[in-house]
């Protein structure tokens, strides 16, 4: 029996922060090593951060990541440890996306990535270059801060695995492993034991399926040990997020996995798995003779010894043999529960903002976004019933309370969410005190106030300067002049809500006062595909954390949230009927989003939707497809389909793209 424990650590990915990196890095090293581990894989670009964007283009970037590893190099937590961390290299010139694997203060060797992330979210090629080279290796030659310390010159780059002096590692990054020809399948034919896939791999819903069957698919086919590091936390831009979940696998078998959407800086996981079981797995015939027919890889070699002998672990007090766990994989609305709340929590602690404010309209779409800063202290109230002193050291500092402590959900919510009420002569008596209800009974400090003197001073404003006053159409007025009479109270909310956040904290006596709050948008994605709303409204703000969620999964949020939470007052928001409350009471009753006037359901905006952007699909192609899925809808026969095609396009550019123009961008999920 040969043992090897091996480490997976889950880091934040914090752009330039290369001191905090720096420890974080250094942390995890530790950690392993008290787990027993000899081999350490993180995420991807780790030292500078994932999301640095243009700075990956800086050579300070390149110059303060060296600065990084030589420290690194020169932590005596690195002996007798195989440390891989990832980072931006220049090599002739060209700038590469690598790994550096190391040890106390020597370095084995640079190995660039080989497939770059440049679909949808990514744009890798802008910042990096592949490596194109296939098992080829050249000379670099290290910067003076490194050669100070490890003696070495030069050190090989390039297409190469590692070979200790008792089993060999291949590193495979990211995007590699979604590719078809991805290098572990080659490194395994060619007898690589140990692959380590460093990643910055972006949360989305259901998203942890398809790393777990890829990598699954590999190790079955091929055996092996496969550690997967992934990234957690806000990007550089806040459009996406890195939601963890690193997993160590064996031959196929989960052995352990961290956990997804978690608010630690710092996690570590360890398998200790014996390298015969690899071994034996590759018995074969059938992938022998491919492994045979393979071209060799250039071999680097280590004078590490990564395993440890049986009767080490067996009489060990901590080093056990792993056994295969059920992998966790979280239903889709808990997954929004906590994407969003690790999402919220993140970002508040990066801004050094005061909290949140959020116009509470007493319609479904702000009570999702209210409830997301629910779960969001909930979420943050287990860490520190857990004994994360980080946790509850973010929130004494964004409160400003050095000795606060905190026993409900409600005693965090109330210190940083403040909603309100913002009523006009046509708003009603149930959407107030739905708002003001819904906000008591998540402990938000709630407001109420009337906005008509504002909008009568905009009129007239206007007026006097067109010479013209707007009437609504039930008043004799064109449908230009009701949509600007309705609009004007729309976006004076905004203009009242900016105002309401950088005052709140002053005029409450909060221990921060002064610090401004984060106006958070209540938007929806199909709001934003169809153009379905007013600019510089409920859609803008800081933060927009319903904007890439749909009604309809909205909906379903809040009756999860509903039964799980225990708060019968949501079902008032899912039953209640929606009206904008924007128009006179002769109008009669006006629904806010109503399906009716958009000729399209938020159901079909979906599907629209996805056709677009994930199938790639256009009218001609949405049209015949949806002929096909819908053939069984009563009432839907060729006319109908045509027609719902041609109003979703008609609209998607005259008013979905002029919209998502001037939206807030929203991180994506």
């Amino acid at each position: 029996m040969t043992f090897i424990t091996v480490a997976s650590a889950t880091l934040p990915s914090v752009p330039l922060d290369f001191q905090g990196n720096l420890q974080r890095i250094l942390e995890s090293i530790r950690l392993a090593k008290a787990q027993g581990a000899r081999l350490r894989t993180g995420p991807e670009l780790e030292v500078p951060g994932y999301g640095c964007l243009d700075h990956h283009l800086e050579g300070d970037t390149f110059f303060h990541s060296w600065e990084v590893v030589a420290q690194i190099l020169n932590d005596p937590v690195t002996k007798d440890m195989l440390v891989d961390v990832g980072m931006g290299v220049r090599h002739r010139n060209v700038r590469y996306n690598c790994r550096i694997l190391l040890t106390y203060q020597k370095i084995f060797f640079i190995r660039p990535k080989m497939s770059l992330a440049n679909d949808g979210l990514y744009r890798e090629a802008r910042h990096f270059t592949a490596w194109v080279k296939p098992r080829t290796v050249e000379t670099y030659y290290l910067e003076q801060i490194i050669r100070d310390i490890t003696g070495q010159k030069t050190v090989p780059i390039g297409d190469a695995v590692l070979s200790t002096l008792d089993t060999s590692v291949g590193c495979e990054t990211c995007e590699e492993l979604f590719t078809p020809l991805n290098p572990s399948t080659h490194m395994g034919l060619n007898g690589v034991e140990v692959i380590v896939n460093s990643s910055a791999s972006h949360a989305e819903l259901r998203k942890l399926n398809t790393r777990l069957s890829l990598i699954q698919n590999c190790t079955r086919k091929l055996g092996g040990i496969y550690i997967y590091a992934n990234a957690t936390g806000v990007d550089g831009e806040a459009r996406m997020m890195f939601d963890g979940s690193s997993m160590i696998l064996s031959n196929g078998r989960v052995m352990n996995q961290s956990a997804q959407y978690s608010l630690k800086p710092v996690e570590v996981i360890t398998a200790t798995i014996d390298l015969e079981e690899v071994r034996s797995y590759r018995s074969s015939i059938s992938r022998n003779v491919q492994g045979a027919a393979q071209p060799d890889y250039p071999r680097i070699d280590c004078d590490l010894c990564l395993s440890c002998p049986a009767d080490e672990v067996l009489l060990s007090n901590t080093l056990q043999l792993s056994r295969e766990i059920s992998l966790q994989i979280l239903d889709p609305m808990e997954e929004i529960y906590r994407a969003e709340a690790a999402f919220l929590w993140q970002y508040l602690t990066r801004s050094n903002a005061a909290g949140y404010f959020l116009a509470l309209s007493g319609g479904l779409d702000s009570a999702t976004v209210a409830l997301f800063v629910f779960g969001m202290a909930k979420v943050v109230l287990d860490s520190i019933n857990s004994g994360d002193s980080n946790t509850l050291a973010d929130l004494r500092r964004i409160t400003g309370e050095p000795t606060l402590t905190v026993k409900t959900p409600q005693d965090i919510v109330k210190r940083l969410l403040h909603t309100c009420y913002m009523a006009a002569q046509h708003s009603g008596d149930l959407t107030r005190s739905r708002s003001r209800r819904l906000a008591e009974s998540i402990g938000g400090y709630h407001s109420d106030v009337n906005i008509d003197g504002t909008v009568a001073a905009h009129e007239k404003i206007v007026e006097q300067a067109l010479n013209f006053k707007p009437r609504f159409q039930v008043e004799g007025g064109s449908r230009a002049e009701n949509l600007a009479k309705q609009n004007i109270q729309a976006r004076n909310r905004m203009v009242i809500a900016y105002e309401m956040a950088q005052l709140s904290t002053t005029a409450r006596k909060l221990p921060r006062a002064g610090a401004s709050l984060l106006v958070m948008s209540s938007a929806n994605v199909d709001e934003a595909l169809r153009g379905y709303l007013t600019k510089y409204d409920c859609s803008s703000g800081d933060i927009a954390p319903l904007g890439s969620i749909s009604k309809s999964d909205a909906r379903a949020f809040l009756a999860w949230a509903r039964e799980k939470w225990d708060m019968p007052i949501i079902t008032e928001f899912i039953d209640a009927r929606p009206t904008a409350e924007l128009l006179p009471l002769s109008a009669g009753e006006q629904d806010d989003e109503s399906e009716a006037e958009m000729g399209l359901t938020y159901d079909e905006l979906s599907t629209f939707g996805v056709l677009r952007k994930v199938e790639k699909l256009g009218p001609w192609s949405c049209y015949l497809r949806l002929l096909i899925e819908w053939q069984d809808r009563p009432g839907f026969g060729p006319q109908q389909v045509a027609t719902k095609v041609q109003r979703f396009f008609r609209y998607y550019p005259d008013w979905g793209l002029p919209s998502m123009d001037e939206m807030l961008w929203a991180w994506f999920m």
